[in-house]
C-alpha cells in the first residue's frame, strides 16, 4: 500500500497532513506505527471525523522512504 505514495499527490508531515485533513483535501491517512502517540492519534481522529481511511505503516524511516524524502516522517497523506 506503501507504493501508492510514491506517483500519487501527497501531503507529508504532520503539519501538512493535519490542514489537508482540515480543508478536506485528503483522501487517504498514513500513519507511522513508531511516531510519537501524541502526533498520530489526533490526526487519526480527525481522519476518521471525515469518513477517511488511517493506514498504520510501520516506521517513521519506511513510510519517509515512500514518500520519497530522506528522513523518516509520522505522517502522510494523499490528496
Amino acid at each position: 500500500m506503501l507504493n501508492e505514495l510514491t506517483n500519487a499527490a501527497k501531503v507529508v508531515g504532520v503539519k501538512q497532513v493535519r490542514r489537508a485533513l482540515a480543508d478536506g483535501q485528503a483522501k487517504r491517512l498514513y500513519l507511522a506505527e513508531d511516531a510519537d502517540p501524541q502526533l498520530t492519534q489526533p490526526l487519526e481522529r480527525q481522519a476518521a471525523e471525515r469518513g477517511i481511511e488511517a493506514v498504520w505503516t510501520g516506521s517513521m524511516k519506511a513510510l519517509g522512504r515512500a514518500c520519497g524524502i530522506a528522513v523518516g516522517t509520522a505522517a502522510a497523506a494523499i490528496i
